[in-house]
């Protein structure tokens, strides 16, 4: 769904996302691929997005999936439905977001719970200031190992 809230990503943070190695380089993890999903407008396509991702990631029987939006307030529609699309079909999943002071979703469910917070500024706002806005690569060790920890109880459950 995104990198950061805004676009002060440099080019060589493209070229070397912090969540692509990490959980590329893991050997614990068979890395499926990259899934890009834009925000629409309308609410039934909100929750068109979320359902059409979800089925994907069924379909490929994927154990576990690392969500980013890169956004707050509309495209938190998207973001909780596609998690919870994800969820409800039995597929670990994992939020990462920036969140800082605002702190709340516009929309929630039982799958918004496990997120990272990629903001790095110390009054919890979007900033100016490059790398401030985006992921780094604590905060993909961090979204891995709970999803890692999410797969473990959730397949611990299903037994």
């Amino acid at each position: 769904m995104g990198i950061g809230p805004s676009t002060k990503e440099t080019s060589l943070h493209h070229f070397r996302d912090p969540l692509l190695d990490v959980v590329g380089n893991d050997p614990d993890v068979d890395l499926q691929g990259v899934m890009l999903i834009g925000t629409p407008q309308d609410n039934r396509m909100k929750h068109l997005v979320g359902h059409r991702a979800a089925v994907w990631l069924e379909g490929m029987r994927t154990d576990g999936a690392i969500v980013s939006s890169d956004g707050w307030g509309n495209s938190d529609v998207d973001f909780a439905n596609t998690l919870e699309e994800i969820g409800t079909r039995g597929i670990s999943v994992v939020g990462m977001k920036f969140i800082g002071q605002q702190a709340k979703f516009v929309v929630t469910n039982k799958h918004t719970e496990l997120m990272v917070d990629i903001n790095k500024s110390e009054k919890g706002i979007e900033t100016e200031v490059v790398c401030e806005n985006n992921l780094n690569v604590l905060d993909a060790r961090k979204a891995l190992a709970l999803l890692k920890l999410k797969i473990r109880k959730d397949h611990s459950e299903t037994k």
